[in-house]
C-alpha cells in the first residue's frame, strides 16, 4: 500500500508540473514547455495507474485532485501572483478538509 501512494505522490508531482508549465507554452507554440506538459500529464496518468493497484479509484482520485488544487493555487500565487479571495480559500480548505476525512475515516481506503 505505501507504494500505491508513492505512485499517487508522483502522479500528482507530475501533474502539478504539467500544469504548472500549461501557460509558459504560449498555447503551445513554444516547444520545450509543451514537451513538458505532454511528458508530465503522460507521467501522471502512467503513475496514477500504477496507484489503482491498491487504492481504490475514487479515493485515488480524490486525493490527487485535492492535494493538486492545493498545489497550484499555491504556485499560481507564488509564480503568476494570482492570488484567491476568502471564498476560493475556504473552498480549497474544504477540498483540503475531504481528503482528510477519506484518509482518516473512509475504509475504502483500505480495501
Amino acid at each position: 500500500m505505501k507504494v500505491a501512494y508513492l505512485h499517487l505522490g508522483l502522479a500528482i508531482l507530475s501533474e502539478v508540473i504539467a500544469t504548472s508549465t500549461l501557460k509558459s507554452t504560449a498555447e503551445f507554440s513554444k516547444l520545450l514547455p509543451s514537451l513538458v506538459v505532454v511528458a508530465g500529464y503522460a507521467s501522471a496518468f502512467y503513475f496514477m495507474t500504477l496507484s489503482l493497484r491498491s487504492i481504490p479509484i475514487g479515493i485515488s482520485y480524490a486525493i490527487w485532485s485535492g492535494v493538486g488544487t492545493v498545489l497550484i493555487a499555491g504556485i499560481a500565487a507564488i509564480l503568476h501572483r494570482q492570488l484567491l479571495d476568502i471564498p476560493a480559500l475556504v473552498g480549497i480548505g474544504l477540498i483540503v478538509s475531504g481528503v482528510i476525512v477519506i484518509n482518516l475515516f473512509s475504509k475504502s481506503v483500505g480495501l
